[in-house]
């Protein structure tokens, strides 16, 4: 266990400076993308079915639905899946490994309820590569980047055809669209123009102080509205108050110079509530698959030290509905998505150690909030096109 604290810890450090290293100058970027979900593909994680068992707070049954998938999705969602991998290397390679699949059918399978899923595949730091040499990490760090910027040219170039696109991020691969957004999109009328909304979640998104813009971003604001588009959405949650060493939550300093941003010290950690956007408390939507994460796993270990004693369903997957709060505050420097446990619903407690929050389930919590708000805005973002 003392390896899994030890590797996880390291994370956010080394993610951080892995986007702020990456410069235009880079080496070439690899010619091929491997994809882990896109249209097409046989026996992908991303385009689950979506029956769903619907749970009281405190676990009894309230019966079960089917949400209706949208044939003719008008948008795509880009998603880049974050540090998973427990090869033994520096970086992964690009086999499509349980923990990868599971983590595509955690985070981005429910997506394909309104878009359609493209996930490449991408040489990542891995757990062990955490505790790399820094030269080691940045050179491993730079081809991670390469290749997911690799991928996204890939994927405008051949499957996008001017349509909309939805980015979906946690953790490492939130640094890697935050770095792909400011080099791509943000400083591109045209891109922008096509974006719905940014998902970034389990990373260092700042803004300006009291604002909804600055920071990561100088044209792609905080999303404060259902209908809202072109805009970003960024949390990282706690169950309690932030402690002065956690990992996330905090912005400035050398999260900004990692990203490449001017520090300033009116800068902070963006955080965007999907069930109450202009702010409040709000009662999430909390969904999980109903298979175990890729049994034997580290982050399987680590959703299991979570506490969650998730009820069985027959169906894959489980939603729990206003069992926790959220909402975002402030203190200590720190701006976080608070969550609280409602209506007897079990108290998830922070993992691996407090530093880290309720990081791993950063992307279930809300993630029926999160879903809709998607189908909101690709309907809004479609009715403005025509």
């Amino acid at each position: 266990m003392s390896g899994w604290r030890t590797a996880f810890a390291l994370t956010l450090a080394i993610a951080a400076v892995a986007a702020g290293a990456l410069g235009p100058g880079a080496a070439r970027a690899p010619a091929d993308t491997t994809w882990l979900c896109r249209p097409g593909l046989s026996d992908q994680p991303c385009t689950p079915g979506l029956a769903t068992t619907r749970f009281s707070p405190s676990g009894q049954i309230l019966g079960t639905v089917t949400p209706a998938a949208d044939r003719r999705a008008a948008a795509d969602c880009f998603y880049v899946y974050p540090t998973v991998s427990d090869q033994p290397t520096v970086q992964a390679t690009l086999s499509i490994d349980p923990e990868i699949r599971s983590i595509a059918l955690y985070q981005a399978g429910r997506y394909s309820e309104h878009c359609r899923v493209f996930a490449p595949v991408y040489p990542q730091l891995t757990i062990a590569g955490l505790r790399a040499s820094r030269e080691n990490a940045l050179r491993g760090a730079r081809s991670a980047y390469r290749s997911v910027r690799s991928a996204w040219r890939t994927y405008l170039r051949r499957y996008n055809r001017g349509r909309p696109v939805v980015l979906l991020g946690h953790s490492q691969g939130t640094y890697m669209l935050t770095r792909l957004v400011r080099e791509e999109i943000d400083p591109s009328r045209r891109r922008r123009g096509q974006l719905v909304s940014a998902i970034l979640l389990g990373g260092g998104v700042t803004v300006r102080r009291g604002h909804d813009i600055g920071g990561s971003f100088r044209h792609i604001p905080a999303c404060r509205a259902p209908r809202q588009t072109g805009c970003v959405i960024a949390y990282n949650t706690f169950d309690g108050p932030v402690p002065k060493n956690a990992l996330f939550g905090r912005g400035g300093g050398r999260l900004d110079a990692a990203l490449g941003i001017p520090q300033r010290g009116d800068d902070e950690s963006l955080c965007t509530n999907p069930a109450a956007l202009r702010g409040g408390a709000g009662a999430l939507d909390t969904i999980f698959p109903s298979a175990p994460f890729a049994p034997g796993t580290l982050i399987a270990t680590g959703i299991a030290l979570l506490g969650l004693p998730l009820p069985t369903a027959p169906t894959p997957w489980l939603e729990i509905r206003g069992g926790y709060e959220g909402r975002c505050t402030t203190g200590g420097g720190a701006s976080v998505l608070r969550i609280t446990p409602r209506g007897g619903a079990p108290e998830p407690k922070p993992s691996p150690d407090p530093t880290w929050g309720l990081h791993l389930m950063d992307g279930n919590v809300a993630l029926g909030d999160l879903v809709d708000l998607v189908g909101t805005q690709t309907r809004a973002f479609a009715r403005r096109a025509r």
